[in-house]
């Protein structure tokens, strides 16, 4: 049996170890929010966070979050700022990718609350988009931080 803390709840699984998080999150627990896309950790569709900490759940096992705080785009709050600065910036084009990089930027605000045009980059570069709102999603990532760049 896995225990995991999913955004705040604990859920009791019989799930081998070495289980995919992503699949228990979207299979088991119906949390269908985080994406699946490459399946190898390479284009952050599947990013949650992990005790504040961006992680591709596709390729994290179950059995290496027991115990830690796993958070996905559905337990952050329809008030975060990078959710409304998303909303305000008209982010979303297709909106496949939009969980991974609210989530990916929402990690960076927590570490950097002011990030650098390069902290940006740096941070968000794994994180791809199909439909190349890139522009729109770092004006989104200055504005939850408040900064410049957002319309007002």
């Amino acid at each position: 049996m896995i225990t995991l803390s999913v955004n705040g709840k604990r859920h009791r699984l019989d799930v081998p170890p070495d289980t995919p998080l992503l699949w228990v999150l979207r299979e088991k627990l119906g949390l269908t929010g985080t994406k699946f896309s490459c399946g190898e950790g390479l284009c952050g569709a599947c990013t949650v966070h992990v005790d504040g900490k961006a992680r591709r759940s596709c390729i994290t096992t179950v059995g290496s979050v027991q115990g830690k705080k796993i958070v996905t785009i559905e337990g952050l709050a329809e008030t975060h700022p990078v959710k409304q600065a998303w909303i305000a910036e008209e982010v979303s084009q297709c909106g496949y990718c939009q969980p991974g990089q609210i989530m990916q930027a929402a990690a960076l605000l927590v570490e950097h609350p002011h990030p650098s045009e390069q902290e940006i980059d740096n941070a968000m570069q794994g994180n791809l988009c199909r439909c190349g709102t890139y522009p729109r999603i770092k004006k989104a990532i200055r504005r939850a931080a408040g900064g410049k760049g957002g319309k007002p």
